[in-house]
């Protein structure tokens, strides 16, 4: 029998919730035997090939890269989930949207006082992606179908979510493990 497919990235985020993901400890060989990795820092596969049965997204949208990525999955996935703080609300990344972009971007390579930047030349290599007005949550660019939140959300959060979506099972976590109190 063909094991599921999981893909996972990390847009603009920090990678923690990846980490809690590694953090399932010895738990995730069961879950290797259960899943395929696929397009996936786990296994450092770059590009879909075939489809997924569960995408993890964490991290929300600042470039043009990011939203290339969040379509890519939604594509390839049958259920995609917004994994941690930045991808449900823009977390931490998004505290730019309070300052206008251009501004944002002479303060990093002009004006900050810790800025060493001769040229006096903001970075526009056609290399860099675009970044965006602003940091979008996922669930603004594309449709998402569940939530995991937490900064980053804890590793029995993510084994309970991942063992009720590859049995078919809606998400339903117990206040445990989604408290933060």
């Amino acid at each position: 029998m063909e094991k599921p497919r999981i893909a996972t990235t990390s847009l603009a985020g920090c990678f923690g919730c990846h980490m809690s993901l590694l953090d399932i400890d010895a738990r995730i060989l069961d879950l290797a035997e259960l899943v395929e990795f696929h397009k996936s820092p786990i296994n450092d596969i770059k590009a879909f090939d075939q489809h997924c049965a569960v995408g993890l997204i964490e991290g929300g949208c600042c470039n043009e890269e990011n939203v290339k990525v969040l379509r890519e999955f939604r594509r390839n996935c049958d259920i995609l989930v917004s994994v941690g703080d930045c991808a449900i609300m823009g977390g931490i990344p998004a505290m730019r949207n309070l300052v206008p972009l251009e501004e944002c971007l002479q303060e990093a390579y002009l004006n900050g006082p810790t800025v060493f930047n001769p040229s006096k030349r903001i970075p526009n290599d056609p290399e860099i992606p675009l970044l965006l007005e602003k940091v979008y949550p996922c669930h603004e660019v594309v449709e998402i179908d569940y939530h995991l939140p937490g900064c980053p959300p804890p590793a029995d959060t993510l084994w309970e979510a991942l063992g009720a979506l590859l049995k078919g099972n809606p998400i339903e976590l117990s206040y445990e493990l989604i408290k933060y109190d």
